[in-house]
């Protein structure tokens, strides 16, 4: 799902890129954000709206641009000022770095920050405290029926067990072929589909475990357990607010939005996806609604 996010749209590029519009400048300057198409960008980039907005800034959300190459290049361009992106995409799909033995998110974090400042001119204003990773998820029964709470015991039934993913999963560098280069395991078979519909699939007993995702509380409607990635196997995705360096000099810009930082952990991240998703509220709400809850907006 990631690499569909990151890739699509880029023919499209140059009508977004026209159809953006200008961002001023100077103490009256209309601060644009820009999100990708699905629910937790929605809410991050309404929440860095109202927490400038209540600093006094204009702002703009252009929901749903494109993945990470459409809003990183509309950034460069300086059609958006502000993007939340992810470390792991940062790391594979604009910088191209090497796949790691083991995915350390202290090192895929310290390779990105000096990467998108050394080479692409961006800098990378703070960590929101989440991640947004792949997760491996088995149902809670089976789990506590062996008392499993690891990836790396999963070995001894990996060979009798399907595994549910997305369609690039299997042959990404950041995926299967690494985690099975980490935990030295293979499981017996592996069908791809929408990720969507992995959910669905680990529910009728189609698959055995699944990749989900770390802030998707779809797992918990199915009564799934997130197992401990212990072997650093999975490509971590750290949240994290960029920026361009030219813009990055304005100081209580980037004091505003460093606010944000660590105050976003995956439950709470899980929670407002929920709020979006199944509880149908409005993005901005919920974006409203937690600045609050923090003391960070007036209410």
């Amino acid at each position: 799902m990631k690499n569909k996010l990151f890739l699509s749209g880029i023919l499209i590029l140059s009508l977004v890129i026209a159809a953006a519009g200008c961002v001023g400048q100077g103490t009256e300057k209309k601060i644009v954000i820009g999100t990708m198409p699905y629910n937790e960008e929605y809410i991050l980039g309404h929440m860095i709206s109202l927490l400038l907005e209540d600093a006094g800034y204009k702002t703009e959300v252009k929901e749903g641009l494109g993945g990470t190459l459409i809003n990183y290049e509309a950034l460069k361009r300086g059609q958006i000022n502000v993007f939340v992106g992810y470390t792991g995409a940062f790391y594979n799909t604009v910088l191209k770095l090497p796949a790691l033995d083991n995915w350390d998110p202290n090192v895929v974090y310290s390779e990105v920050e000096k990467g998108l400042r050394d080479q692409e001119g961006i800098t990378v204003v703070t960590k929101l405290g989440f991640k947004n990773n792949y997760a491996i998820s088995v149902p809670r029964a089976w789990a506590e029926e062996r008392n499993l709470t690891k990836v790396s015991e999963l070995e001894s039934y990996a060979p009798s067990m399907v595994l549910g993913t997305d369609i690039e999963y299997p042959t990404a560098p950041d995926g299967l072929p690494t985690f099975e280069k980490a935990y030295g395991f293979k499981f017996k078979d592996v069908k791809s589909m929408e990720p969507t519909l992995v959910y669905e699939a680990i529910n009728n007993n189609l698959v055995d475990v699944i990749t989900g995702y770390t802030t998707d509380k779809r797992g918990e409607l199915f009564d799934l357990v997130v197992l401990e990635d212990d072997k650093g196997g999975l490509l971590p995705y750290d949240a994290i607010i960029i920026t361009t360096t030219s813009f990055a000099k304005d100081e209580a810009v980037i004091s505003v939005l460093k606010k944000l930082e660590g105050r976003i952990d995956d439950k709470a991240m899980a929670d407002m996806n929920y709020q979006y998703d199944i509880e149908k509220k409005e993005s901005r709400d919920i974006a409203r609604a937690f600045l609050i809850s923090q003391g960070l907006i007036k209410n």
